[in-house]
């Protein structure tokens, strides 16, 4: 096992682990997948992602159906994929993805969550080049061979392959999303998440209330509904 293996869960949360918000963020991912590919999850690949990702946080049917039809309609909002670096105390790299319909509101709130917590935004560019940006899959176990399947999926972008408790990750370049997902649907396998992670190229190692200052600033940004998710450099 590699390096994102050892690096890939230095991210500010579980993204779904609030169930209220969770359903937020996946009705805004929803929304733009609809936007960008339309409605039908036959011929809209990322919608299909989605909707498999909403099924693996127990959103109802009934929450996916209307949040696919009010993203085809005109009331849904114009969500916006907007992402904010910056530097969290003690030296800390922070990448912020937000799904938002006020991008100066959205600013303007992680501006202030960051000086109140000793950190600053910084310019577009300023920390993104500290991390990697990679799509990941987590399929079921199955009668799997995980050693097999890492054989095949090399040939469609897959960097590495590994076994957990609850199923078998893959991960590869963020251009190999859909190459990857269509090896999965072709092979019929039971797909349980798909996403997109930044990995950090470097970790840096904090003490206890160092990491407790850090903490405090994710709190603050996992607590605003614009942010979908937050990656960072601390070990």
């Amino acid at each position: 096992m590699g390096r994102i293996f050892e690096t890939r869960k230095h991210k500010m949360f579980k993204r779904y682990a609030k169930m209220a918000k969770s359903f937020t963020k996946i009705g805004k991912e929803i929304a733009m997948a609809v936007k960008n590919g339309g409605p039908n999850p036959e011929t809209n690949s990322k919608l299909r992602a989605v909707i498999q990702n909403a099924k693996s946080i127990n959103m109802p049917k009934d929450n996916i159906d209307r949040a696919i039809k009010k993203a085809s309609s005109k009331d849904q909002e114009d969500y916006k994929e907007m992402v904010y670096e910056g530097y969290g105390p003690h030296g800390i790299a922070m990448l912020v993805e937000t799904a938002t319909d006020n991008p100066n509101r959205t600013v303007a709130n992680l501006r202030s969550y960051f000086t109140k917590c000793n950190g600053s935004i910084g310019t577009s560019g300023s920390v993104e080049f500290l991390f990697e940006r990679k799509c990941m899959f987590k399929v079921a176990k199955s009668n799997l061979q995980v050693e097999e399947l890492e054989l095949e999926l090399i040939d469609f972008g897959a960097e590495e392959v590994f076994e957990e408790e609850d199923g078998i990750m893959i991960y590869g370049a963020f251009t190999e999303f859909g190459n990857i997902q269509k090896y999965i649907e072709d092979k019929n396998l039971d797909m349980l998440s798909a996403e997109f992670e930044r990995i950090p190229n470097d970790t840096k190692e904090l003490t206890d209330e160092q990491q407790d200052d850090i903490q405090k600033l994710l709190d603050k940004l996992e607590e605003d509904d614009d942010v979908q998710a937050v990656f960072h450099t601390m070990a």
